[in-house]
C-alpha cells in the first residue's frame, strides 16, 4: 500500500468513528509529530559528528574561524 492509500484510509478510519476519546488521542499524536525536535530528524552519523564536536569544544580543541578561512583559501586559491 503506498502512502496516498494509506492516508486516505486513515482518514475513512477517522471519518467513521463516533468516539470523541479516539479522536482526541488521534489529535495528540499528530501535535506531537508536529513539534518534533529537529534534532531527531537529524541522521544518527551527522548526531555523532555533532556531539564529538561539541567534546572537542569542551575539551578546548578549537580554532579560531579566520585561521580555517585562511586555510580553505590557501589550500583551494580562493
Amino acid at each position: 500500500m503506498n502512502l496516498q492509500a494509506r492516508k486516505l484510509e486513515l482518514v475513512q478510519m477517522i471519518l467513521n468513528t463516533d468516539r470523541p476519546n479516539l479522536l482526541e488521542k488521534v489529535s495528540q499524536i499528530l501535535k506531537q509529530e508536529k513539534e518534533a525536535d529537529w534534532w531527531d530528524e537529524l541522521p544518527f552519523c551527522v548526531q555523532e559528528s555533532v556531539k564529538k564536536g561539541m567534546e572537542q569544544a569542551k575539551r578546548g580543541e578549537t580554532r579560531p574561524h579566520s585561521e580555517v578561512m585562511k586555510e580553505v583559501r590557501l589550500r583551494y586559491g580562493i
